[in-house]
């Protein structure tokens, strides 16, 4: 019976120490920091500064004076007098159609017409001694009156069988052979004047006010990818596009020495305006669809952290992004490391990074 008095003592013993051990180790545990280290990151300061307002768009150029010249009656072509990619002067003979009918027609009515200003004329003396009625004469005038039309008629037919340049300019790639027959219509060859090109593009409808005549534009194009062109605004549409919401804008290019008609430009607008806005580096930015984030670096008691702000980008340009509101003048942000970071994360600026 001692034996097991003495046994269940020891256990006694064995169990409170183990317990009061494992009582203290959970004391010390609780009272440990197991708080995470601070997150390095890289950071810059929001600096604000003159901004002149700028609107990016795109467009088209185009020549002021541009056509495609088509057939406008039935022939064959029976001459080409100027070769593909040619510069003519206006009024130059460009394209013959058979003309083999016409010129036999015409003849024909001259001579009519001739005839019937000799009868006119005669019955005009007639009338005067009252030789014959009047009636007569009225006939002959109507009949020289009919044959001056039908010349006039065969004589339009004739013009639209020459085909000549409307304005100085330069041809494009002929779309027809000699010997080709052609159809009112058909396609012949195109004619640009290159010393005159507009810029035609479009912004949103609430950019309307902003558009005055006047506004610079500078334009780039991909085939000159280190010029800047020069535009000038001259004309804004009267009427907003019910189906895109967009506002048709027109252009005169000031130099414009290369461009071609068709070719695509990325262009930015000046509005003539400057304003103050606060600029931070591009890298601070972070997009989504569900808004643009910055990072913005504040301090407490216990050392740095950040706080995830909804900023309002209007521009980037150099590497650097204007702000219209999100982020003040002097406000420290974060330009690296934004994927590790949450809402109010302990960090720490890499030294290297400079702020």
């Amino acid at each position: 019976m001692r034996a097991y008095l003495v046994v269940a003592a020891l256990l006694l013993v064995l169990l409170g120490g183990t317990a009061l051990y494992i009582q203290q180790r959970f004391s010390a545990m609780a009272s440990g920091d197991y708080a995470a280290p601070p997150i390095t990151i890289a950071a810059n300061t929001a600096e604000s500064r003159p901004w002149r307002e700028t609107i990016d768009a795109v467009g088209t150029i185009r020549a002021a004076r541009g056509i495609l010249l088509t057939a406008e009656t039935t022939g064959d072509i029976t001459a080409i007098h100027v070769e593909s990619g040619d510069n003519v002067d206006l009024g130059q003979s460009l394209i013959g159609i058979d003309e083999e009918f016409e010129v036999a027609t015409r003849q024909r009515l001259e001579a009519r017409l001739l005839l019937a200003d000799q009868l006119y004329q005669r019955d005009a003396r007639l009338i005067k001694e009252n030789s014959i009625p009047q009636s007569q004469l009225d006939q002959s005038r109507a009949d020289l009156q009919s044959a001056q039309a039908e010349l006039a008629e065969v004589d339009a037919t004739l013009k639209n069988k020459r085909i000549s340049a409307p304005f100085p300019g330069r041809l494009g790639i002929f779309q027809v052979r000699l010997g080709d027959y052609v159809e009112a219509g058909t396609a012949l060859v195109t004619l640009q004047d290159l010393s005159q090109l507009e810029l035609d593009f479009s912004v949103p409808d609430r950019y309307a006010p902003l558009m005055q005549p006047g506004l610079t534009i500078n334009l780039r194009t991909a085939a000159y990818p280190d010029r800047v062109f020069l535009a000038t605004l001259r004309a804004v549409d009267s009427q907003v596009d019910e189906n895109t919401r967009n506002l048709q804008i027109r252009a005169s290019v000031d130099e414009g020495e290369g461009l071609l008609p068709g070719m695509f430009a990325g262009l930015v607008i000046d509005l003539n305006r400057e304003t103050e806005r606060v600029f931070v580096p591009e890298t601070a930015v972070s997009y989504s669809l569900q808004g643009n984030l910055v990072y913005v670096i504040e301090e407490d008691d216990e050392g740095l952290f950040v706080s995830p702000r909804v900023v309002k980008t209007i521009a980037a340009n150099n590497g650097e992004v204007a702000i219209a509101s999100g982020v003040a003048h002097g406000e420290r942000v974060v330009t690296a490391g934004q994927n590790k970071l949450y809402r109010n994360a302990r960090v720490q600026i890499d030294p290297d990074a400079g702020i």
